[in-house]
């Protein structure tokens, strides 16, 4: 790809996007007595957040922001979601795995892989039991990966918050269909049809903060399977895994425990835009938790993940 045609794509962000998006946020409101927004903290929870400002302005977002905390977490991350939700003015509901686990509904993982991933899918489901939730709104994408590729823009869940993705309603012309039966509730993902590089032009366009972990920095890291693990004291180090200093950014934003970072020198967004441009490699291939099999992200939507 060449620096003209580049320089052409940064900043081009289809505004009939953001139109599909706020539609949907409204027509959530509309359709649903008590929704939610998940947020985690990345650059596409980040982005809902301000579709949702959009969406309901001039008064405040009309759904809590929900966090379901893993315990290992970026702290950057944590930092930014509390400063997001004040600065916003938005209610923040944040529920832990780690009260899953002491509960013994969730049982730590053990080994070189461990990670609590998985876990919050224990959480995640409690806390809509909680709070009687009857829409959750994720910034799942379909160019992500294939199993969120097959999910409609309105994804019912059964009662026991499982996902069939043979029980796929039909959105002709736009029509969303939010009717469920008692105990049932709706996946909702407004940014749906969009891409990383619209994220990312849109986050340009609209000035928005985003955590610092997004940009290229100095972090402690491990080598390991060929990619950059941030340093922590989550990690199951081996006695070879030897802690060093680089030059690195995250492109997705996980746990500390599944999420690896990329070697870069991008401390701004066009930068950044240049990167994904040229990048070999899907937005999650940092992601372990989606290689654990080939249909791994499927397996847990039918559990009730995100």
């Amino acid at each position: 790809m060449t620096n003209s045609t580049i320089k052409d794509k940064i900043g081009q962000f289809p505004r009939k996007l953001e139109d599909e998006s706020i539609y949907i946020m409204r027509e959530v409101a509309a359709q649903f007595e008590r929704p939610a927004l998940l947020f985690s903290g990345g650059k596409d929870s980040i982005t809902l957040v301000r579709l949702a400002q959009k969406a309901f302005f001039p008064g405040k977002i009309p759904f809590p922001l929900v966090h379901i905390d893993t315990g290992h977490n970026f702290p950057e991350t944590i930092e930014f979601r509390d400063w997001l939700a004040k600065e916003t003015g938005a209610e923040l509901i944040v529920r832990y795995v780690q009260d899953s686990i002491d509960q013994g509904k969730a049982k730590e993982e053990t080994g070189k892989y461990a990670s609590r991933n998985v876990l919050q899918t224990v959480t995640l489901l409690d806390t809509i039991e909680e709070f009687k939730f009857d829409a959750c709104i994720g910034g799942a994408r379909r160019d992500e990966e294939k199993a969120r590729a097959k999910e409609r823009i309105f994804s019912v869940r059964d009662d026991f918050g499982q996902w069939d993705a043979k029980r796929q309603r039909p959105e002709l012309f736009d029509m969303l269909n939010g009717r469920i039966a008692v105990g049932e509730n709706v996946r909702v993902f407004p940014i749906s049809n969009w891409t990383e590089l619209d994220v990312w032009n849109y986050i340009k366009e609209e000035k928005m903060e985003i955590p610092s972990i997004y940009f290229s920095h100095q972090r402690q890291v491990i080598e390991r399977d060929g990619m950059l693990w941030a340093d922590s004291e989550y990690l199951n180090k081996e006695a070879d895994e030897i802690p060093f200093e680089a030059t690195v950014r995250f492109r997705t934003v996980g746990d500390m425990t599944c999420t690896a970072a990329v070697e870069s020198d991008a401390v701004e967004i066009d930068i950044i835009i240049e990167e994904i441009l040229s990048a070999e490699i899907s937005e999650r291939g940092a992601r372990i938790d989606d290689k654990r099999s080939e249909a791994a992200m499927e397996k847990r939507k039918q559990q009730g993940y995100f």
